[in-house]
């Protein structure tokens, strides 16, 4: 509802108290149901409109209050707390970002607003008639700021901002895969946007990511970006590069003290639930990986993709019924056990799998588990780091499996690498293996070529292992430094 009447200048306005951020935005949209990780993020927008982070970078899945949050809610904010800051939203139209500016104005012209920034006041009408309020652009009466939205690749010629918010500077799919339009974006941000700031600037980048070299992996690649996961960070910023704040909608990383969610849990169970976002990965995991988890992947760099065979029976003549295991290495790594069978032809099945982050307590049973319900005859599991431990531990609860503990002295990159076409022209894994082992699937289609840029080779580890023990070791005496328990 317009106030009724323009407030004077801010001189003659006693000063107020600013409201906490989510407070703010409650009031002034009091439909909002802030979940607990719409808290986290807004706790760290007021830290961004405080001037405390000058630089950030947020990240989160579709349809989850991103733009409501740092597009809408924010620049009001910003105004409020400092009516000489002049602020700059972009996105990929310019008709987009005019409407995001029509909805700050509403919230500008609202009574909850000059109930809590009463210094900041817009034209109303034709009056005054010597200030600005367009859709596209709207001056605060009686002070230097503003409020001016762009669309992507627009011009901003003369106009010196404070404040920079970009929100999804891509449309889609289709433009975000576009190298042109990505470099097209690029130049557009080198050359408008970045020479339109000055020492004191912040920049705001919200996205849903689309690719890996979009204009927050062209800023990573080029700038340093911190990733933040306690509010200790939020009080000793890095002077030069960024914060970046990505929240997964299935909860993969390891807990952290701004996203404390256990694995597997969505991020906004009421909205998109565990099982809506996980029968998106199965549609596409390349895909979800980019827009719902943060982690975004060039389909023309894959080392398998998508060809990795599948099977719908298993041959009639199995000669080997195996395993391999690789225990985790450190607490963000996951244990990885394929139960396997080989054909006389020497190809191989992959009939079962454990593939988990949990404790090694649980492991062992879920691993001796597996091989008893897939008939196992003999397992093999890396000695490195616990592996023997576990070997034992396994043996102890099934017997009747010959498991052998080994060390592993081989580069993991040249052999991953080097095995890769090894391993698409043997090994299969059954039809429908994207539901019954989505991780497994997810991280084997998405693995790099690049091997640096993968965050996790357990998969990959063990598929090239089952291909060095059935194909290259087979016919030679059995490794030097195997023991069996």
């Amino acid at each position: 509802m317009p106030r009724a009447t323009a407030v004077p200048p801010a001189a003659a306005v006693p000063p107020v108290t600013p409201p906490a951020f989510a407070d703010f935005a409650q009031s002034v949209y009091p439909f909002l149901e802030l979940q607990p990780f719409h808290r986290v993020y807004y706790r760290v927008l007021e830290a961004f409109a405080q001037g405390r982070i000058r630089r950030l970078i947020v990240t989160m899945p579709p349809q989850h209050g991103k733009s409501v949050g740092a597009t809408t809610l924010l620049p009001a904010y910003l105004l409020g707390l400092d009516p000489d800051c002049r602020v700059a939203i972009a996105s990929y139209s310019g008709a987009l970002a005019s409407k995001f500016n029509r909805r700050v104005q509403r919230i500008l012209d609202s009574r909850e607003y000059g109930a809590f920034f009463p210094a900041t006041t817009i034209k109303q009408g034709t009056r005054p008639p010597s200030y600005i309020r367009t859709a596209d652009e709207v001056e605060i009466i009686g002070r230097r700021g503003s409020l001016l939205s762009v669309g992507r690749e627009g011009s901003l010629t003369g106009n010196r901002v404070d404040c920079f918010i970009l929100d999804d500077l891509y449309k889609d799919a289709m433009e975000a895969n576009s190298p042109l339009v990505r470099a097209n974006c690029w130049e557009w941000y080198t050359s408008v946007v970045r020479t339109r700031m000055h020492n004191r600037s912040r920049e705001l980048i919200v996205f849903t990511r689309w690719h890996e070299e979009d204009l927050i992996g062209s800023i990573a690649a080029r700038e340093p970006v911190e990733m933040l996961h306690s509010w200790a960070q939020l009080d000793a910023p890095p002077r030069e590069g960024w914060l970046h704040l990505n929240f997964e909608a299935l909860k993969a990383s390891p807990p952290t003290e701004l996203d404390p969610r256990a694995e597997g849990e969505a991020l906004w169970e009421q909205q998109q639930g565990a099982a809506l976002l996980a029968a998106k990965r199965r549609l596409d995991p390349l895909q979800f990986e980019a827009m719902y988890q943060g982690h975004p992947t060039a389909r023309e760099g894959l080392l398998y993709g998508l060809h990795l065979a599948e099977y719908d029976a298993l041959p009639r003549e199995i000669v080997r019924r195996a395993s391999y295991t690789d225990t985790a290495d450190t607490g963000d790594d996951y244990l990885c056990s394929l139960a396997y069978v080989v054909d006389v032809d020497g190809l191989v099945y992959i009939t079962d799998a454990v593939y988990t982050r949990d404790p090694m307590e649980v492991t062992e049973r879920l691993v001796a588990e597996m091989f008893l319900r897939s008939d196992t005859r003999q397992a093999a599991v890396e000695s490195n780091n616990g592996g023997r431990g576990f070997a034992r531990a396994v043996q102890a609860l099934a017997p009747d499996v010959r498991v052998e503990w080994f060390h592993q002295s081989g580069n993991k990159e040249a052999r991953i690498l080097s095995n890769a076409a090894t391993v698409l022209h043997l090994v299969r894994f059954p039809r429908g293996w994207a539901l019954r082992w989505p991780e497994l699937y997810g991280h084997l289609t998405t693995y790099r070529r690049t091997f640096r840029a993968n965050r996790w080779h357990d998969a990959a580890d063990v598929v090239t292992g089952i291909v060095e023990r059935e194909v290259v070791d087979r016919g030679r005496k059995r490794v030097r430094g195997v023991r069996f328990l």
